[in-house]
């Protein structure tokens, strides 16, 4: 591959071999070089797609701006995301977590911290990707000699349950997160006791709270498919069901969303197994 556009020392621009405009970065790639030059590809690090071009303009943009070393962490970071969860992000993850971990940066840097009020419930329903987030931080330390407080770890996993929705918006990562909390707090109170949050049970009522927020924040439902089903397990799970309608009242409220019959009936035999009501 050849030199198109040299951006920095770091950072240059140039074809693919199927002749689709790339970003290449590399220490010192561009340094004492110029356009038609052959790229050393030793020095080259990372390559990104620049397909979209909204998302190469704020690549560029973005990767200009910021210190190599925080690329290169953040880089790492999302690697390591990738291999631990087994799954793709989206590529705007390299955008926002990199601009967040710099801004992270410099606001330590200059002793101001700000606590992530979600904190507990991320380590409770993304634990995961919590995990993740610790580790990030320890590559940032190791790399970078920042350290980051827990708070970071959470906010760093936020951005990776949003790459893996394939979103680019972090307010409805956050506004999920609220609303499974507050679902929860629901079927609390509704029972008057404490779940057990190491139950199967709790595990799967979580996993299904989860793809549930994002129908809600995606405007997607379940079609009611089976009525008489629902008839059935509305007369079998009579408690559940009434904690289901207080949960339907909260969704019609905040969201303006009506919950399907179907959607109701998963959400009372999930209710039932949690609270071990039989």
């Amino acid at each position: 591959m050849k030199i198109e556009k040299i951006i920095n020392n770091n950072l240059i621009q140039s074809f693919d071999n199927n002749n689709k405009e790339v970003l290449i970065m590399g220490c010192g790639l561009g340094f004492g070089k110029k356009v038609g030059d052959i790229i050393d590809q030793s020095k080259v690090e990372k390559i990104y797609s620049l397909e979209d071009k909204n998302y190469s303009n704020k690549l560029v943009e973005l990767l200009s701006d910021i210190p190599l070393e925080v690329i290169q962490a953040t880089n790492e970071i999302v690697s390591y995301s990738k291999y631990s969860l087994g799954k793709k992000l989206n590529d705007n993850i390299y955008i926002l977590l990199t601009d967040h971990i710099n801004f992270a940066i410099e606001r330590v840097r200059k002793g101001l911290l700000f606590k992530n009020k979600l904190l507990w419930e991320i380590k409770r329903f993304y634990n995961h990707e919590f995990l993740i987030g610790k580790e990030a931080v320890q590559i940032i330390k190791n790399k970078l000699n920042v350290e980051l407080p827990e708070d970071e770890a959470a906010n760093i996993a936020l951005h990776i349950v949003n790459a893996q929705l394939n979103s680019s918006n972090m307010d409805d990562t956050m506004g999920m997160t609220n609303m499974i909390q507050n679902i929860l707090n629901i079927v609390k109170f509704h029972y008057k006791l404490e779940l057990d949050e190491y139950s199967l049970h709790y595990e799967r009522f979580i996993t299904h709270l989860k793809f549930f927020s994002q129908r809600i924040f995606r405007g997607n439902e379940i079609e009611d498919e089976d009525t008489s089903l629902s008839e059935i397990m509305k007369e079998k799970y009579k408690e559940a069901y009434k904690c289901a309608e207080k949960i339907r009242k909260y969704i019609k409220s905040e969201f303006n969303t009506d919950l399907t019959d179907e959607e109701m009936m998963y959400l009372a035999v999930h209710i039932n197994r949690v609270t071990k009501q039989t």
